[in-house]
């Protein structure tokens, strides 16, 4: 079981079961959410995540509007990021690294959206890079 928190205390969760992937992802979206390089991801099933307490969520669309295909979900309170859904892959979730309790045993083995890497990042290399997502 893997635990977590965000800044303020306010939202805690449980994750259970074995990953589907732990995903580093360099997509524009994920730079300007975390605000950082990148943002790290612990890619599981949403039957394996239980939640406590109330979590706002961002719907972000497609380039023209379209479809939901992300819904960024955080802390009302702190604004720590918690999990995301992914529309396009129904019942996947990215639960962000960064809010874990222990982030000492995070092996991340999958790079997506590579195409927007900043140049100055080196990462070790991964089981699997994709350009996009």
């Amino acid at each position: 079981m893997t635990t977590g928190r965000c800044l303020c205390g306010a939202v805690t969760f449980e994750l259970v079961g074995d990953l589907l992937a732990t995903a580093v992802c360099h997509c524009d979206h994920c730079q300007r959410q975390g605000g950082s390089a990148f943002s790290v991801n612990l890619v599981a099933h949403e039957s394996q995540l239980t939640v406590k307490g109330e979590l706002k969520t961002y719907e972000e669309r497609g380039e023209n509007n379209d479809d939901v295909y992300v819904r960024r979900k955080f802390c009302p309170q702190c604004g720590s990021p918690i999990v995301s859904e992914l529309s396009k892959s129904a019942g996947i979730i990215a639960v962000k690294a960064g809010v874990l309790d222990d982030k000492s045993s995070v092996k991340p083995n999958v790079e997506a959206w590579c195409v927007d890497r900043q140049p100055w990042v080196t990462l070790p290399e991964m089981a699997i890079s994709m350009e996009r997502e």
